[in-house]
């Protein structure tokens, strides 16, 4: 059955024809326009294009007007900065899915016939010698005209529960979000028996994958116990369990199945679906949660079912989202999530690898830019350009990307299918 906010349509084609990223890390040295001109002259090249043949370009930035001052335009800056204007540019920002949804938001457009070449890209800076306001960041992505709200229902996880965090300092020696993550992951425990060495089990596999990728913020192989061993953010998440802020940038180009035949592009990976959607407030009657909902929207609107996937890309935002994900994804049934991540099946040489760019968790997670980057990977990998961490014979791939917070669940999600032309 179709959800209420996807009207099925007719589309054309659409595909995925250059990419370029940074590395993901510290710059504190580098403006946003340095970072993205990176990224977007990477993507142009590898497509075979010039600038010059941009028809559109949509934007994604989340904190610039916190971290950095510049809001309204920070797009039309960045391209201007190469040069690049007269094209329409929209400026996106949608909290952890923001170039996710800028991705989407492209696809559809020129799945309608608007365009034919179009850029994506996602670019932030987060990090700041002042934490506070990059702490600020994430308290922004709730209702906080409802904050007593959000902290009441923190609290009352952390009695039923019995956690002795503390919860004075969220917001404060840590995001806001490692609170709510934790507190997901201590209802996931209590209703499912999966244990903190689970989640450790999660950062370890990703920091595998994470040391075998160029472009990871942090490199560095752990094993379980390391993960265990290492200083407790919030119960029951140690520090590598959650992902890290980063600085970094994204960037894709995506062309109408004419365009591709008109350029002679070979190198190129076909977009199946894109389902973009906000969370709600859920009633005894729901049957559905936002990710699975979208999940299925997008499995049908490509064609394909969890089955099918050669890889994923997910929001690892804290390691126990990875195993939940596993679940409303349908790659495990209800409960057997850690028996898939023991099986090994999501690890590189398993069935179905999960996050084999390290993952927020390792890769990074400058949050304008987390979504455009889970393509990239994909896209890469897609294309058979991974090296090390190459995903042999993948052919359809599946990103999943989350963001904000707003009653029980995230405020928007992007879910998106690829495949190999």
């Amino acid at each position: 059955m179709n959800a209420p906010w996807i009207k099925p349509y007719s589309m054309q084609p659409v595909f995925i024809t250059g990419t370029g990223m940074t590395r993901f890390g510290k710059f504190l040295d580098r403006g946003l326009k340095s970072l993205a001109a990176e990224a977007i002259t990477a993507a142009l090249s590898d497509a075979g294009i010039e600038a010059s043949q941009l028809q559109a370009a949509y934007m994604g930035n989340a904190a610039a007007g916190v971290m950095t001052g510049q809001v309204l335009v920070p797009g039309q800056v960045v391209l201007r900065g190469l040069g690049i204007g007269r094209i329409p540019v929209v400026n996106v920002e949608n909290a952890c899915a923001t170039s996710a949804t800028a991705f989407q938001q492209a696809f559809q457009m020129i799945g309608l016939g608007a365009y034919d070449i179009v850029l994506v890209a996602g670019f932030e800076k987060l990090y700041s010698e002042d934490k506070a306001r990059t702490f600020s960041v994430f308290q922004g992505a709730v209702d906080l005209e409802a904050i007593d709200e959000v902290y009441e229902r923190l609290s009352r996880s952390l009695r039923e529960t019995k956690s002795d965090a503390n919860l004075a300092e969220a917001g404060k020696s840590r995001s806001l979000f490692m609170d709510l993550y934790a507190s997901m992951a201590r209802d996931y425990m209590a209703r499912s028996g999966v244990t903190q060495r689970d989640f450790a089990a999660v950062a370890a596999k990703n920091s595998f994958h994470g040391s075998l990728n160029p472009k990871a913020q942090f490199q560095e192989v752990l094993t379980v116990e390391q993960v265990l061993a290492a200083p407790l953010i919030v119960d029951p998440m140690t520090r590598p369990m959650c992902a890290p802020v980063g600085d970094g940038a994204a960037a894709l180009v995506l062309m109408s199945e004419s365009a591709v035949k008109r350029l002679g592009i070979q190198q190129r990976v076909r977009v199946l679906s894109s389902v973009l959607a906000s969370g709600w407030d859920y009633t005894d009657d729901d049957h559905a949660r936002l990710a699975p909902a979208v999940a299925s929207q997008a499995y049908e609107l490509a064609g394909v079912g969890p089955a099918d996937l050669d890889l994923v890309e997910l929001h690892d935002a804290g390691a126990p989202a990875e195993l939940i994900y596993y679940e409303h994804l349908g790659l495990a049934a209800s409960g057997d999530a850690a028996a898939l991540l023991d099986s090994g099946a999501t690890r590189l040489g398993g069935r179905v690898p999960v996050n084999p760019s390290g993952g927020l968790l390792r890769k990074g997670h400058p949050i304008g830019a987390s979504g455009c980057a889970q393509l990239v990977e994909l896209t890469d990998q897609l294309r058979g350009r991974c090296g090390a961490r190459q995903v042999i014979g993948a052919r359809t791939a599946l990103a999943e990307n989350g963001g904000g917070w707003i009653g029980d669940d995230a405020a928007a999600i992007v879910i998106s299918v690829l495949q190999k032309a």
